[in-house]
C-alpha cells in the first residue's frame, strides 16, 4: 500500500521542476549498475578516481547518453574504495546499500530546485568518499514536511548560502562538483529524500548497512517519485 508520503508526492508530480535538465524525447539515460554483477568495474578502476571517471565517461559516450542514472536500494561494491563505509570493528558489517539516486554527468552540470523550500543546512563533508559540498532543503506539501539532500556539489555553491534562505521552484541551486570538491568521486549528483533528519545537519547517511535496509528505506523513500527519470533509463 502506498504511504502517505508517496500519495502526496504523486498528487503534485505534474508540478515539479526537473532537478537536472533532460529532454526525454531526445536525451538518452543510461542505467549504471554498481553491484557485484558489473564485472567491468574492477578494483583497479574503482580504486582510482581518474580511471573510475574515465570508465563512466566512456560508457556515456559509447551509448550517446546524456547522464548515467540509478542506485536506489542498490547493494554496491564501489564503497570498497573508501574506509568511510567500513565497519568500525573487524568482522562487523560495512555500509554498502545506497539509499538515493545518483545522476552521473559532467562537472558543472546545473542542479535545480524541483519545488520551493528553505535551506535546512549545508556542509563541506570533506572526507575521502564522503559527499563533499552538500545542501539539504526542507519542503512541505499538504502539511507534510520532508527534506531533499544534494551531495557531491561544487564548493562555491554552498559558500553563498544561509540557513533559512528561501529557494523557489526551478531555481538553480548548485552544480555537479569536480572530484576535489565532491569527496573524490567521478562527477555526479546524489539526490536523496529524507522524512526525518534525526537532528542531523549538513549530512545524513546515504549508504547504510544491509541489515538496516527496512529502517532506512522507510525514512528515505525512492527519489524517483520526484525525479521521474528511471522510466527512461536503459541498460547498456
Amino acid at each position: 500500500m502506498p504511504s502517505v508520503f508517496e500519495n502526496t508526492i504523486r498528487k503534485y508530480q505534474p508540478t515539479f521542476h526537473q532537478v537536472v535538465k533532460v529532454d526525454p524525447a531526445q536525451d538518452k539515460l543510461l542505467h549504471l549498475d554498481f553491484t557485484e554483477n558489473n564485472k567491468e568495474l574492477t578494483a583497479d578502476i574503482i580504486g582510482s578516481t581518474t580511471r573510475f571517471s574515465a570508465w563512466i565517461d566512456h560508457k556515456l559516450q559509447a551509448t550517446h547518453s546524456r547522464y548515467g542514472i540509478g542506485g536506489y536500494d542498490e547493494h554496491r561494491t564501489v564503497y570498497n574504495r573508501s574506509h568511510l563505509f567500513d565497519a568500525p570493528g573487524q568482522g562487523d558489517e560495512p555500509r554498502r546499500l545506497h539509499i538515493a539516486v545518483d545522476i552521473w554527468g559532467p562537472a558543472g552540470t546545473p542542479v535545480y530546485a524541483f519545488m520551493g523550500g528553505m535551506v535546512h543546512s549545508f556542509a563541506f563533508n570533506d572526507q575521502d568518499g564522503d559527499y563533499g559540498a552538500t545542501i539539504i532543503l526542507l519542503h512541505q506539501l499538504d502539511g507534510l514536511p520532508f527534506y531533499t539532500l544534494y551531495g557531491h556539489l561544487s564548493l562555491p555553491d554552498i559558500q553563498k548560502l544561509s540557513r533559512g534562505q528561501y529557494v523557489s521552484i526551478g531555481q538553480q541551486i548548485a552544480h555537479f562538483g569536480p572530484p576535489s570538491e565532491n569527496g573524490h568521486w567521478p562527477p555526479h549528483l546524489h539526490f536523496q529524500v529524507i522524512l526525518d533528519m534525526e537532528l542531523k545537519e549538513g549530512d545524513y547517511p546515504g549508504v547504510c548497512k544491509y541489515s538496516e535496509r527496512d529502517k532506512y528505506l522507510a525514512n528515505c523513500p525512492d527519489p524517483d517519485l520526484i525525479l521521474q527519470l528511471m522510466r527512461y533509463a536503459k541498460s547498456a
